[in-house]
């Protein structure tokens, strides 16, 4: 199929969710792969789907488990891979353990911070399509559209049982709460560290915030009450049904968090985890088990005793906590029988929260940059798949995938991928290729990567181009190298030049089909509403907080 015969195809689809039948919408770099390979991967596809079903009857004719661990700010070398233990004063044995078991996907690529690479791993599209662009931590009245379809409804669909424990942090709106995006059932923050490990009492006496504290300043100027936040009245942790109402837990009018808030509240999560995993597994339904932990983000000292680590930062210290728990989680699999059948994935959602790491015990040890940064350390993270159903222990591939991959590879392995809907562009690709065929097979060999609204860098093979300046010649702008200058440090022009020659005009043509492909299938606004919609009884200080958030936009109404 000739690429103009696929871009007619695509203008001739339904634009209705419910029309399955058409192929799924990608970007215009994938039709220019698919005109060089498709009859190799149409090959593939029809072995794969072979494999496939030989392991579904294998188990009775049950699609797999899925359990998805996603962890805070832990960029690529911060965890699993022992060989760095020494460099980062730390292990993470339950991890390493885990990856020796697993597929590891050396060049995993996410979105630069929390909000982002969560909003794209669950709807396959890059976060700036869905304007989730940022990662807010006060109430801001917004979050996922109602209108996006995410993982857990394409599981649903399938016949999957979902839910979601722990950080989820895609809206503080009633229609982006997890349970009203796909899940059964949902137990999670409305929003995330930096109200609980940040904002925290014990935060604001060890200095790591200030703004909010009432103890660094004198008040005698201050007119306007409500422009220093209380944290203390936003919504805590919620828990819900689908179609039902959320209700918070664990917390009282009145009460101010503290570190010891922030510990108890991760701590149930993972408890919780446990306790669903007892139930789904004794269930009929294969299930998709979504836990995002906030831990390991910690930045006080309040609850450390002492340093168990030679780093003895606290995040440091705290992700060799929630290593322990992820060895829980997956000693707890296989006491309950489901292993050989359950896909595991553990990785990070983006690089290192480098803001602190002069404190913190992390930094951009290998890739240059770290959280909210276009940077490789911004992006790049360690990504482990274990399927003993189908994945050789210790293997490991070095092609490009992204995080939206995830969204249509396990559709695809949960024989669910019918419910992709077809009427809007999906960024992931099936990327089941690496799994059944191995390394040098994946689909895709490029990412754009963004900056909160903003394109900044478009990967291509083993190159990177950082966009240049509006009006300045590409042939001038910073080309990388990846493997001979990994943390994008040579930017002189004499190093520029020689790849620019090359490279500026395909990857300046490589913008200018992204952007193009918008003009039919443009970028989304995320949804608007009033916080906290659908939770029951708010605390009285939480009423407050809502009553002028309310009074500001009736004010901006009129």
């Amino acid at each position: 199929m000739r690429l103009q015969l696929a871009a007619s195809i695509l203008l001739a689809l339904p634009t209705l969710v419910s029309a399955q039948e058409g192929p799924i919408i990608h970007d215009a770099e994938h039709y220019i792969l698919l005109e060089q390979h498709g009859q190799t991967w149409s090959e593939e596809d029809a072995r794969i789907d072979d494999r496939l079903a030989e392991i579904r009857e294998t188990n009775g004719g049950t699609p797999p488990n899925i359990v998805y661990i996603l962890l805070d700010d832990v960029g690529f070398g911060e965890m699993g891979m022992p060989n760095l233990d020494v460099i980062r004063g730390y292990s993470t044995p339950n991890i390493s353990d885990l990856a020796e078991e697993a597929l590891s996907f050396q060049r995993m690529y996410t979105e630069p911070s929390c909000t982002p690479t969560r909003a794209a791993m669950m709807t396959g599209r890059y976060a700036i399509r869905t304007g989730t662009t940022e990662a807010k931590s006060v109430v801001s009245g917004d979050g996922l559209n109602e209108w996006e379809v995410t993982l857990a409804e394409v599981l649903s669909a399938g016949g999957y049982e979902t839910v979601h424990i722990g950080k989820w942090h895609l809206g503080d709106i009633e229609q982006s709460y997890a349970f009203n995006q796909g899940f059964d059932y949902a137990e999670h923050p409305v929003h995330q560290q930096g109200q609980m490990a940040i904002m925290n009492a014990d935060a604001e006496r060890e200095g790591i915030s200030t703004g909010l504290s009432q103890r660094t300043r004198a008040n005698t100027y201050e007119l306007d009450k409500s422009f220093r936040l209380n944290p203390h009245a936003m919504v805590y942790g919620i828990v819900g049904e689908k179609g039902g109402m959320a209700r918070e837990v664990n917390f009282d009018a009145g009460e101010v968090y503290t570190q010891a808030h922030y510990q108890r509240m991760e701590e149930s999560y993972k408890d919780a985890v446990l306790d669903q995993l007892d139930r789904l597994a004794e269930g009929e339904k294969p299930f998709f088990l979504n836990y995002w932990p906030q831990l390991p983000i910690s930045l006080t000292r309040s609850d450390l005793d002492g340093a168990t680590t030679l780093n003895g930062g606290p995040i440091a210290e705290s992700l060799v906590t929630v290593d322990t728990w992820i060895g829980e989680i997956l000693a707890k699999i296989d006491e309950l029988g489901i292993a050989q059948n359950t896909i595991v994935v553990v990785m990070g959602d983006n690089g290192p929260f480098m803001q602190y790491r002069e404190y913190s015990g992390q930094n951009d040890r290998i890739y240059r940059g770290g959280k909210t940064d276009h940077l490789e350390g911004g992006v790049r993270v360690n990504a482990f798949m274990r399927w003993p159903a189908a994945i050789e222990g210790g293997s490991r591939v070095q092609d490009i995938i992204h995080v939206t991959d995830l969204y249509t590879t396990l559709a695809r392995l949960a024989g669910s991928d019918q419910h992709i809907p077809r009427d809007r562009l999906i960024d992931g690709v099936d990327q089941s290729p690496l799994i059944f065929v191995g390394d040098s097979h994946g689909r895709r060999d490029y990412v754009f990567i963004y900056e909160g609204p903003a394109l900044r860098s478009i990967v291509k093979q083993q190159f990177k181009f950082h966009l240049p300046e509006p009006g300045a010649n590409p042939i001038a702008a910073p080309v990388f190298d990846l493997y001979k200058d990994s943390r994008e440090e040579r930017i002189d022009t004499a190093k520029t030049i020689p790849l620019g020659v090359g490279f500026g005009g395909p990857f300046v043509g490589m913008m200018k089909r992204h952007l193009g492909w918008k003009k039919k299938y443009p970028d989304r606004d995320q949804g608007h509403d009033i916080p906290y919609g659908g939770i029951e009884s708010l605390r009285p200080e939480t009423q407050v907080l809502v009553d002028g958030f309310t009074m500001v936009q009736e004010l901006m109404g009129k």
